[in-house]
């Protein structure tokens, strides 16, 4: 459905979005990952034609949209503000777009309480917008960008300014309606629950190009490189000289899975594969801090020469600020970054 061809941005001289090639399948859900400034804001705006570019194509259904300008695109828009009119009634913001296309108004009311049904506010087609809550205006907005049937939905930052409870459960709710509806989409976000929850694939930006892609088990379980295991949360990153299936780290020899590349390499260890053990037994490490994770609780290790190390442990099983503990390394849960 959608295909960006060597598509480049620059600002000043700096390329903002650098050759980037990306394609987006119908019915699929992507979303696009990354830090500020990596360029994944200036993708969606390229994609809209709200952004023109100075190389490459963006491609629809096989047509160039060159000169295309964005209300000829086809595509449905949902900021992270919502962008609500303020002086329309619900039902009038879920039926802007299909004035603008002179849709007869028995058809905008019956595709209105369709939709508004659809995203769990039946009887709020005649409620003012200030009268929402914050998740209310983020399903209306919703409903005014499907409404029109866009054969693309693009998301910037959608659940960006809701709390963290809400958007736990909205992202959940936009999955199965996606899955519905059969609805393809290009999101943009900077957290990456949101979009490991919501998308087929996930395309992780660094610095205008596309760092990796691939479905959120592929990159969770196999970062491409130390910039994305970083983004990803991940602090256990060191250099290493990989033999067979041992590393030689700054934590001393750390067995690494069968069939790992060889050589100087970057090693992640996952918090799940560093194990506490008696002090005698394994890696001497001084328990340097703690966070309470609502599942498990991350306990930071000092140990006596070397990086810090993170481990996670159950809450009944966490040692003490100040207790010395020994560490040991599970191969299963270690990954020789390419």
């Amino acid at each position: 459905m959608l295909r960006l061809e060597g598509a480049t941005v620059r600002f000043g001289g700096r390329a903002v979005l650098d050759a980037v090639d990306l394609d987006v399948v119908e019915h699929e859900v992507v979303c696009v990952l990354g830090p500020s400034g990596s360029g994944k804001s200036t993708l969606l705006r390229a994609v809209a034609g709200l952004q023109p570019l100075d190389a490459g194509r963006v491609v629809l259904d096989g047509r160039d949209q060159a000169g295309v300008p964005a209300h000829r695109r086809g595509l449905g828009l949902m900021f992270q503000d919502h962008q609500l009119f303020p002086q329309r009634d619900v039902g009038g913001n879920v039926a802007f777009g299909l004035r603008m296309r002179g849709t007869d108004r028995r058809r905008q009311g019956e595709r209105v309480r369709e939709l508004l049904e659809l995203v769990g506010l039946p009887q709020a087609g005649r409620r003012s917008v200030a009268s929402l809550s914050g998740g209310e205006q983020q399903r209306v907005a919703l409903a005014r960008a499907l409404a029109p049937s866009p054969r693309l939905l693009m998301l910037d930052e959608p659940l960006g300014q809701l709390d963290r409870s809400l958007r736990e459960r909205l992202v959940v709710e936009l999955r199965e309606l996606f899955g519905r509806l059969g609805t393809t989409v290009l999101a943009v976000t900077h957290d990456q629950g949101e979009a490991f929850a919501l998308a087929d694939r996930v395309v992780v930006m660094r610095d205008g190009r596309i760092a990796q892609s691939g479905t959120p088990l592929e990159v969770w379980q196999r970062p491409a490189d130390a910039f994305v295991a970083g983004f990803l949360g991940f602090d256990n990153v060191v250099r290493a000289s990989v033999v067979e299936e041992a590393a030689d780290t700054p934590w001393g020899k750390v067995p690494v899975p069968a069939g790992s590349p060889q050589g100087a390499r970057t090693l992640l260890v996952r918090p799940a594969g560093v194990r506490l053990v008696d002090a005698e037994l394994g890696l001497p490490c001084t328990v340097a801090a703690r966070t309470f994770k609502g599942t498990h609780v991350a306990v930071r290790l000092q140990p006596q020469d070397g990086p810090r190390l993170e481990a996670a442990c159950a809450l009944r099983l966490a040692p003490e600020v100040g207790d010395t503990v020994g560490v040991e390394f599970d191969a299963a849960e270690i990954v020789v970054l390419d």
